[in-house]
């Protein structure tokens, strides 16, 4: 019997079998044998393939339902958040006029920030909501200030138009502009303060009753700003006029003197050749709106001493324009002076039918002046004798206009 002894083989420090010679330490670890044939069939039967695929789309739903969700809720959050309007305003919705093209006009106007969010809420819920809201109405609407989609959606679909009006007639005063919205009884509140001359534009403004007379000066200011920005664009080049509030002060002279828009420009014109040449323009109504203000009328006709006083506004005194306008130009009379004619004219004086004659040369402005105070001897005879005055414009004598010294 053979009691020779086998070395035995321990563990080494990683958990193996000591080699029994230095010659095994040099052979390689053995493979592990492969899986059975069983699991790999397993691991690639058509029911791990779908298990897969099933996952990849539940994967791509979810991200969808987020995706959706997302937008609906950044939808949500900007249709029912306030709106960009800093002031109340009321616009119009012609009949006939797509759904579109309202939001886009929405969108103009300032009312809405983003037409195609609007659209898109509004067909969402139409199509998904418990209640359907209807089309839009042509009318009149007001749009309080900072009002949200939502709430501009249901004034829309609703029909929620406005049925007070008060109009401001073009060239008054701002003082006078505040009187008028004081007197108006379907408003409420105060005016705090008289605003600056030339701030309020002119106009017909709708609202809703109850509307305090405050936010209705203050959408007049916004309607102001919101013109003139858009005028200044379109001015002619090279004009003398240098800021928009020189081009109000402008307007607020021609405004004054002729109550005929085919005429504006023409006025326009003349005052914008006396700047250019650098004569005084001698406007009658600077005069009186240097005597007496934002009451805006003198009530009697100018005479020689109130030519001749000195006041800031007094143009027949003072060379360039007044300090500040002398009433509230309407949008003709803006635009006018932003885009006079081209003429030559330098003066103008009343025709006795209600417009005026424009001159070149001064020869020719006196005969005209002559002829206008023929007209008001005419009519002045006719008043003693108890007739009707011919003349439209009789109570409105103009003095004849010379250049400068």
């Amino acid at each position: 019997m053979n009691n020779t002894r086998r070395p035995r083989r321990e563990p080494n420090f990683q958990g193996g079998i000591r080699p029994r010679s230095p010659a095994e330490m040099l052979v390689p670890s053995r493979a592990p044998p492969p899986p059975p044939r069983s699991a790999l069939a397993m691991a690639s039967s058509p029911t791990s393939t779908i298990i897969r695929l099933g996952s990849g789309v539940l994967t791509v739903l979810l991200v969808i339902m987020l995706t959706v969700a997302g937008g609906a809720a950044l939808l949500y959050h900007q249709f029912e958040r306030p709106g960009p309007l800093v002031v109340s305003r009321v616009v119009g919705i012609p009949r006939g006029e797509g759904r579109i093209e309202i939001a886009t006009r929405l969108e103009s106007e300032g009312v809405i920030s983003n037409r195609w969010t609007f659209m898109a809420t509004y067909l969402l819920k139409n199509a998904f909501g418990e209640k359907k809201t209807g089309d839009f109405k042509a009318g009149d609407y007001e749009f309080k200030k900072h009002a949200s989609m939502a709430e501009v959606l249901d004034i829309l679909t609703k029909g929620r138009a406005i049925l007070w009006k008060l109009t401001i007639p073009e060239g008054l005063t701002s003082l006078q502009i505040v009187e008028r919205v004081r007197a108006e009884p379907d408003l409420a509140g105060d005016v705090t303060e008289i605003p600056p001359e030339g701030a309020l534009l002119p106009d017909t403004y709708r609202f809703s009753k109850g509307i305090d007379r405050q936010e209705l000066i203050e959408r007049m200011r916004a309607e102001m700003q919101r013109f003139l920005a858009s005028a200044w664009e379109r001015r002619q080049p090279d004009l003398p006029i240098k800021t928009p509030q020189e081009a109000v002060v402008f307007a607020s002279i021609v405004e004054r003197e002729t109550g005929r828009v085919d005429e504006r420009e023409r006025v326009a014109s003349v005052f914008m050749n006396r700047m250019r040449k650098g004569m005084r323009l001698q406007s009658d109504p600077t005069v009186i709106y240097g005597i007496v203000g934002g009451q805006g009328t003198l009530g009697r006709p100018i005479t020689r001493a109130d030519l001749n006083q000195k006041t800031l506004h007094n143009t027949y005194q003072i060379d360039g324009l007044p300090p500040t306008p002398i009433c509230n130009p309407g949008r003709s009379a803006i635009e006018a002076a932003l885009n006079p004619a081209t003429t030559d004219d330098l003066y103008f004086v009343a025709d006795g039918k209600g417009g005026h004659v424009f001159s070149q040369t001064l020869k020719d402005h006196n005969a005209a002046v002559s002829n206008w105070r023929k007209i008001e001897r005419e009519i002045r005879a006719k008043k003693e004798t108890g007739a009707e005055a011919a003349a439209p414009d009789a109570a409105i004598p103009v003095p004849e206009r010379k250049p400068a010294p």
